[in-house]
């Protein structure tokens, strides 16, 4: 069997050994069922057959979900020592980190599986647009990725999960409005730099139902070269 799609499932399995998954994934769908149905700008109070509201919210929820995931991921194997063991079997490091990227994506996949009746319900109060919807599942698994991606990576540099959390966050902020703020004060090319390094822009593109080739292309950037870096610190283990 490939040890990238074994080590993919005992990752997500270890998810659902303890409670960890569960909790994490009632946090999430309560968290974006209340703001999408309950409270505020609700689908209700919009009185818009779209997800709009949703994809707003779950930006902001997998931003705090995914770096609670991925912080054990590295750093929990590397202070109990048992990366050394996986390490020493025949698998590489790029298999290693592409095994445990590909398990926290798949749990996030399902985490949005689950929302798959709020699509369901609001087709049936109106005349949505499936394809804007598509868009923006797309785009929330697109973010999630790049967000694993540099989660994995402050997994990689500690030995602590708690600063592997917050490393993670840090990183985060810069990319989820930092940059954009910085990009909304400046002007001229300047303000185009950091426009383009902003993920809330090019997610928002996305949720529009736009799918442009320079968006997919900086999430896939991100998610590459975190997990490049990942691997680098890794390999640094002797």
């Amino acid at each position: 069997m490939n040890p990238v799609w074994t080590i993919t499932k005992r990752e997500f399995n270890s998810f659902f050994d303890s409670l960890v998954a569960y909790i994490l994934l009632f946090a999430f769908l309560g968290f974006s069922g209340f703001f999408t149905w309950l409270y505020g700008a609700d689908i209700f109070i919009r009185k818009e057959a779209d997800l709009q509201v949703f994809f707003s919210i779950a930006f902001w929820t997998l931003f705090f979900f995914i770096p609670a995931i991925t912080m054990r991921q590295l750093a929990e194997e590397k202070k109990t020592g048992t990366i050394e063991m996986l390490l020493t079997k025949a698998v590489t490091d790029r298999q290693v980190v592409v095994g445990k990227f590909l398990s926290c994506l798949l749990l996030v996949c399902v985490a949005l599986l689950f929302t798959l009746p709020y699509y369901i319900s609001v087709a049936q109060l109106g005349n949505i647009d499936h394809g804007a919807t598509i868009c923006g599942y797309f785009g929330l698994i697109l973010m999630s990725a790049a967000y694993i991606g540099i989660g994995l990576f402050a997994s990689s540099i500690t030995n602590n999960q708690i600063v592997a959390f917050l490393l993670a966050l840090f990183i985060g902020i810069f990319f989820h409005f930092i940059f954009n703020f910085i990009a909304s004060a400046s002007t001229g090319m300047l303000g185009e730099i950091f426009d383009t390094l902003s993920l809330s822009r090019h997610y928002e593109s996305i949720i529009r139902g736009v799918l442009d080739t320079k968006d997919i292309i900086y999430f896939l950037s991100i998610v590459f070269i975190s997990l490049v870096l990942a691997e680098i610190n890794i390999s640094k283990r002797g």
